[in-house]
């Protein structure tokens, strides 16, 4: 009994190394109509310096791209499988994250230096490595410095690349945990604010010793039609699936869906384990649709890093994103917009109209006037949180909103609420490894004191 259990989802295994032949599939589809060489445009990513913002698609094609997505991917699915590590709603994001990062950032050689750190501690801690593997892996947000050191002519080498990679994996497990808790389960984005914090030592440690990283924006244009109808199909076979394919009635998984809306998403919030794989599947396909319409709305590009956004919000889709929360916080940017000085086409507003969604739970929790004022903010804080760590923080607005949540949550609760705020009890490592099913909270329980 106990084994079946502790494998509640391995089924799910299939459908991710599906997932990652389909991104093999298309990549090499693509290559091959476009008369790419998938080979040299996967030499060009590992070799190039991928800071915020280097677009794979511009770099070496649409094809590389994908099928360095699909490689990382089966990486990480290989990472999660021998460590054993249970699956639940946190697996989905850490797929969405790997595989959409992978387009702009993170590549097959990048990722292993901080897994062998994490690894390294969980050594150093005589615990099981399948506790951090969720962790070391987002924590690959940070990739960019090993590219930067390993590559960097006359300044680093592949050695002290790697070093520096293994000491970040090694520190991140417990900065994580830190951080979680400060944050109060209003960022999503909690590994982007630990890693955040970690570049702004290594990127000045890296100045002082006579490096000099700079911000680099890559960016393609172009593609808005061939990643629209990729997307679009890909949302429309989850939505079927959650509705047809579930084994469950149709009625009863769009039920489950709107009972998953009135969830606050305030992290720890695994909806595949509060309502089950249907409506997960359907929030997930819907979400994804909602990300393109608001790319395409703004005039913006599917690229590399909006295409990323929009597979990281799929991902989250299983952890804390929804409709109802998500569309007060892009509401929010989308009225910096029209007030503020930059334009809505700008390639780092278009992430921020993606990646904003890290402060749903603000928007869930307090209400929509609150969501939109966080993404408000949040449009701002994002543009000038990535210049001081010259974009080696790929997570870059998970730690502005880090930063916005910090400053609104304990603001909010004393102004608005009247109630003081405290840390969550909540243990950050026993969250992730379980995959029983849970009792989805009241939406509005509430957790601080009176």
């Amino acid at each position: 009994m106990k084994r079946r259990i502790a494998h509640r989802y391995d089924i799910m295994f299939w459908f991710l190394w599906s997932y990652a032949a389909l991104l093999a599939a298309t990549g090499l589809g693509i290559a091959w109509a476009r008369g790419e060489n998938i080979l040299w445009g996967l030499v060009q990513i590992v070799t190039t310096e991928d800071a915020l913002i280097t677009d794979y698609v511009l770099v070496a094609g649409p094809g590389a791209a994908l099928v360095n997505s699909a490689l990382v991917t089966a990486l990480s699915i290989l990472v999660l499988r021998l460590s054993q590590d249970a699956l639940n709603g946190m697996t989905l994001v850490v797929i969405g994250l790997m595989s959409g990062f992978s387009l702009f950032g993170k590549n097959f050689v990048n990722i292993w230096p901080i897994l062998l750190g994490t690894w390294l501690y969980s050594k150093y801690r005589k615990e099981p490595f399948g506790d951090y593997a969720n962790i070391s892996l987002m924590a690959t947000a940070l990739a960019p410095i090993i590219s930067y050191i390993a590559l960097d002519n006359g300044w680093g080498n592949p050695f002290w690349g790697t070093l520096a990679g293994v000491a970040i994996g090694f520190a991140m497990p417990s900065l994580s945990v830190y951080t979680y808790r400060i944050q109060n389960g209003m960022n999503l984005y909690n590994v982007g604010f630990a890693c955040g914090l970690v570049a702004f030592i290594c990127v000045p440690l890296m100045s002082s010793l006579g490096a000099d990283p700079t911000v680099h924006y890559r960016w393609a244009s172009g593609y808005n039609r061939m990643f629209g109808e990729i997307l679009v199909a890909f949302c429309l076979i989850l939505i079927v699936s959650g509705l047809f394919f579930s084994r469950k009635p149709v009625w009863a998984a769009w039920a489950g869906y709107r009972w998953l809306l009135q969830s606050s998403g305030r992290a720890p919030s695994d909806f595949l384990r509060m309502y089950g794989h249907a409506p997960v599947l359907i929030n997930m396909g819907i979400n994804g649709l909602i990300g393109i319409f608001f790319i395409l709305a703004v005039g913006g590009d599917l690229n590399g890093p909006t295409v990323g956004g929009i597979l990281t919000i799929i991902g989250f889709s299983a952890y804390g994103k929804h409709a109802g929360n998500i569309l007060p916080v892009m509401a929010g940017v989308t009225l910096g917009g029209f007030v503020m000085h930059w334009s809505l086409d700008d390639s780092a507003v278009q992430l921020a109209c993606l990646f904003c969604t890290t402060l749903a739970p603000i928007s869930g929790y307090f209400g929509w006037p609150y969501g939109v004022l966080a993404g408000f903010l949040h449009s701002s804080v994002v543009l000038y949180t990535g210049s001081p760590v010259a974009g080696m923080n790929l997570y870059n607005n998970g730690f502005s909103g880090g930063l916005v949540a910090i400053v609104l949550y304990p603001t909010i609760l004393a102004i608005a609420r009247r109630r003081k705020p405290v840390l969550q009890d909540e243990d950050y490592f026993d969250l992730i490894r379980r995959d029983e099913p849970v009792t989805p909270p009241e939406p509005d329980e509430l957790k601080e004191a009176e």
